[in-house]
């Protein structure tokens, strides 16, 4: 079963292929967040931490790469922007924030490239500001 996070109900089926289903357009699917809000706001945003510059490279970096079967997109709000920026990869539904070029090219090499995650950047339901580092 799915892992939910704690008081969520999990969903019937949720996260479970079924029979019928067609093939995956993406091996992996890629959504930064670019949310922008006011100026001062006191979440923050992620467009204003750099999500663009950092969404930008990685796009770039995958297709030097020829990464097939990886999609990079912008996202809205992931309504984790005071953790930002952030980003989730599906399939497997894992929250990273990143801060730098350095971060980005780390999961993009770990995480897309081998299969790996870069635990010291990924985000937990119960995360409130990012990791320590």
């Amino acid at each position: 079963m799915t892992e939910v996070a704690q008081g969520a109900a999990p969903l019937e089926g949720a996260g479970e292929g079924v029979e019928d289903d067609p093939a995956p357009y993406f091996r992996c699917h890629v959504f930064c967040c670019m949310n922008e809000r006011p100026p001062g706001h006191e979440r923050g945003c992620c467009k204003e931490k750099g999500a663009i510059r950092l969404r930008n490279y990685l796009k770039a970096r995958a297709k030097e790469l020829d990464l097939e079967g990886v999609r990079i997109n912008q996202a809205g709000c992931l309504d984790r922007c005071e953790l930002g920026p952030t980003m989730v990869i599906y399939p497997e539904g894992v929250w990273y924030h990143y801060g730098s070029i350095e971060d980005a090219e780390e999961i993009l090499q770990t995480h897309l490239v081998k299969g790996g995650r870069v635990k010291r950047l990924m985000l937990r339901p119960e995360d409130e500001t990012p990791p320590a580092e």
